[in-house]
């Protein structure tokens, strides 16, 4: 008999099972909405980030200028010697000039004296040991970019390229 009375405390966990599936429904409404909006708030994040690259890329190609490059005459100078050394080093030297566009150009062209003096005044200084260096040829093209656009100045010079470059 004693198991009668045990039978009365069933109807509560029944109440306590009723009650979980609903909280349990509850948790689960609550777990939906919260993947869903991560799901929405995630596609609507890669459309504003993929619609702005698109844009991006747009306003690149609309604003990609022609470019124009001049050359300068092959330059053949003698560079300063090392410590002890007797045979002179040359320097065999043939640049061009990165512009915006073909207008640059007509500005430059007459200046082109003034380049070529600037060009040798600066690499008559150098030592064979400033291009054994690391980096030292890139230096040189900084260097010769800076120079090149004071003497054109009020024009300006993009780049500086080396299409020949020879140390005898």
């Amino acid at each position: 008999m004693a198991k009668k009375p045990k039978k009365a405390p069933a109807p509560e966990g029944e109440g306590e099972e009723g009650a979980a599936p609903a909280g349990g429904k509850k948790k689960l409404i609550i777990i939906g909405a919260a993947v869903l909006l991560l799901v929405a708030g995630g596609g609507g994040g890669f459309m504003v980030m993929r619609s702005r690259a698109a844009q991006a890329e747009k306003q690149a190609v609309e604003q990609k200028l022609p470019v124009a490059f001049m050359d300068v005459r092959e330059m053949t100078m003698n560079l300063m010697p090392e410590p002890g050394q007797t045979q002179p080093r040359f320097l065999r030297l043939k640049v061009a000039l990165e512009v915006r566009d073909s207008k640059v150009v007509a500005e430059i062209q007459p200046l082109m004296p003034r380049v070529e003096d600037t060009f040798q005044v600066f690499v008559r200084e150098l030592r064979v040991g400033d291009f054994e260096a690391a980096g030292g040829t890139y230096r040189l093209r900084e260097e010769l970019l800076r120079r090149v656009n004071v003497a054109v100045y009020p024009a300006k010079v993009d780049a500086v390229l080396f299409k020949d470059f020879v140390i005898q």
